[in-house]
């Protein structure tokens, strides 16, 4: 005999706003990354992942994808920011020297 079974309903936390904030700020860093300078706003969502990923391990909270996905936005900017840089250098020795 079949007898019927309720489905179980575990319980969602809510939504990590800090880890929504992180990823917002990591979409305009990259949105704004060759205007204005905006690319510093990556260091703020590197910051709030980090903090919402805490958050998320201490407490029953979702996110966790929002905070990895603007960790990884946040550090592939500051990659490129420095690769960038280290590219500039040389010209800018090379005109100073001159």
């Amino acid at each position: 005999m079949n007898t019927p079974t309720e489905p179980t309903y575990t319980s969602v936390g809510r939504l990590n706003k800090l880890a929504v904030a992180a990823m917002i700020l990591a979409v305009i860093a990259t949105s704004g990354f060759w205007v204005f300078g905006v690319a510093v706003l990556a260091v703020f969502a590197v910051g709030a992942g980090h903090v919402a990923l805490n958050q998320i391990q201490l407490g029953d909270e979702r996110g966790k994808g929002f905070a990895i996905a603007a960790l990884a936005v946040g550090y592939g900017i500051a990659t490129i920011a420095l690769i960038s840089t280290l590219g500039f250098i040389p010209g800018a020795i090379q005109q100073f020297s001159q």
